[in-house]
């Protein structure tokens, strides 16, 4: 194991036993941060900060109210992988992301037809609400994976801002459409076995598609969860690493391989159950302010 993943470890159990560890990032102290600050948009914020704070690495809160301190710019081409879309750097995480990243793009590698990975939105430099997109990938612990194959990993910078991934999805995601190959299965089995990972999101006809095909051992099948959209790329949720007591968990996916659950989705697709007369109507998502973030977040938006 790389020393840089070993030492958050050390650090955070010190702390523990000194008894001036970091405090639950799910109960956010507001009294630490200042009035001033509290009614602050945290997304406006955070998403102004270009490089990364100068901490050891830590996530803290969830994965959509929360931010990473120490977090590690993936390189914008490796061996087997390219980072996307570097003008919105979005490309930072964990250092266990990186890792993990790395690793997938190995293993895509070796697919027929693949020479590796194009990575989508991870983080931003210290976490935090993003100002537009996603309303996860707060904690370094979130990246897409594009369904497109990367058969070329000399794209120049301004060929990465204009590429678009491949859509794989058929009637409004109901079906899995010609360009979704075996490999891609593949490739979603082998991001899904690695133990770091808690879940990962992709459309529900892939999934059932995957549930149809899949023979031997399917526990990994678990961990893939229909979700909206996700049809040009799959999204990685990593558990949060062993030390960070300031993360908080993803609830562990219900038992089962979930393949009963992807097939109503899709049927919901196919018919749509009648509307509700009773549901209310749909707020408008709330835009997360200072306050609402652990208050370690603070800090993290601070140091230089």
């Amino acid at each position: 194991m790389r020393l840089h993943l070993v030492l958050p470890m050390l650090l955070a159990l010190l702390a523990t036993l000194a008894g001036c560890g970091p405090d639950k990032a799910d109960t956010p102290t507001r009294a630490i941060i200042p009035p001033d600050m509290q009614n602050k948009e945290a997304r406006q914020l955070f998403g102004a900060m270009s490089f990364a704070s100068a901490q050891s690495p830590s996530s803290y809160g969830s994965y959509s109210r929360g931010c990473v301190a120490g977090a590690e710019q993936l390189a914008e081409s490796g061996p087997t992988w390219q980072a996307m879309r570097l003008s919105r750097n979005r490309n930072w995480g964990t250092p266990e992301l990186i890792d993990y990243l790395e690793d997938l793009s190995g293993k895509a590698a070796k697919i027929p037809g693949w020479k590796g990975i194009y990575i989508g939105d991870m983080s931003q430099p210290r976490g935090g609400p993003m100002t537009s997109g996603h309303a996860s990938h707060q904690i370094g612990l979130d990246a897409d994976i594009w369904l497109r194959p990367a058969t070329d990993l000399s794209l120049s910078r301004s060929a990465r801002e204009n590429i678009s991934s491949i859509s794989m999805r058929r009637n409004a995601g109901a079906f899995v459409n010609d360009n979704w190959t075996p490999q891609h299965m593949e490739l979603v089995k082998a991001a899904a076995s690695d133990p770091r990972v808690a879940r990962i999101f992709l459309f529900p006809g892939a999934k059932v598609q995957m549930c149809k095909e899949a023979t031997g051992d399917r526990s990994w099948l678990r961990k893939v969860r229909p979700w909206y959209g996700h049809h040009y790329h799959f999204h990685v949720r990593l558990a949060c690493p062993r030390g960070m007591s300031g993360c908080v968990n993803q609830d562990p996916p219900p038992p089962g391989d979930g393949c009963a659950e992807a097939q109503q989705w899709v049927n919901n697709i196919l018919n749509p159950p009648p509307p509700d007369p009773n549901a209310p109507a749909p707020k408008p998502r709330r835009q997360l302010k200072m306050a609402d973030l652990p208050a370690q977040c603070l800090s993290v938006l601070q140091s230089r």
